[in-house]
């Protein structure tokens, strides 16, 4: 009966050292599955060592609760080292979220100075050979006007670029656009995140 408890003290000093192994993993420990699978491994070693020495127990009585104890020490240190290893949960991604829409479209460009007087010209001289006396005059006038306005749009046509839009979902419920001007390759439902000014696949 001395033997019974002698083991007993055993198997108590066993299982606060396998409760203080598994408690000191780190909860994200670089290399949790490897520490857990080695603290298995220890437990399992062990367990079978202990039933080893209840088959020594001199009755079927001692015998059977040494195999119980033994069981119970197992259980516990298992349930530590899987506690130990889980890992924390990963904090939300605010940057992340979803697109929910692209846009093609045509941006016209800028118009400078070059425009307006080439096309005042070139309106001017036609609206010259129209007409004679003060209906020439208001010819060249109204020549050099419809010219320099068509220079204009002649010249924001030439400088018109594409501009893709993407629109974006946030994962906290915001929304934003972004502008390319060569196509980003996104579509609807693509997962981005934010990086900088611009997004990217998650």
């Amino acid at each position: 009966m001395a033997q019974f408890f002698t083991l007993r003290s055993f198997y108590s000093f066993l299982t606060s050292g396998l409760l203080l192994i598994a408690a000191s993993l780190p909860a994200q420990a670089q290399t949790g599955n490897a520490q857990a699978e080695s603290l298995r491994q220890t437990a399992q070693s062990r367990y079978e060592a202990d039933k080893q020495l209840c088959a020594d127990e001199a009755s079927a009585e001692a015998r059977l609760q040494c195999r119980r104890d033994a069981q119970a020490i197992y259980n516990k240190a298992i349930a530590a080292i899987g506690s130990a290893v889980t890992p924390a949960p990963t904090a939300a991604c605010n940057s992340c979220g979803l697109v929910t829409a692209v846009r093609l479209s045509e941006k016209t460009g800028a118009s400078g100075a070059v425009g307006l007087i080439a096309g005042g010209l070139a309106g001017a001289v036609l609206g010259h050979q129209v007409g004679g006396g003060f209906g020439k005059d208001l010819a060249t006038i109204a020549g050099a006007a419809g010219g320099a306005y068509a220079g204009k749009k002649i010249e924001e046509n030439v400088n018109s670029r594409k501009l893709w839009t993407v629109s974006v979902r946030y994962n906290d419920g915001t929304s934003a656009e972004f502008d390319y001007e060569q196509d980003p390759g996104f579509k609807a439902g693509d997962a981005v995140r934010k990086s900088g000014n611009v997004l990217v696949r998650n």
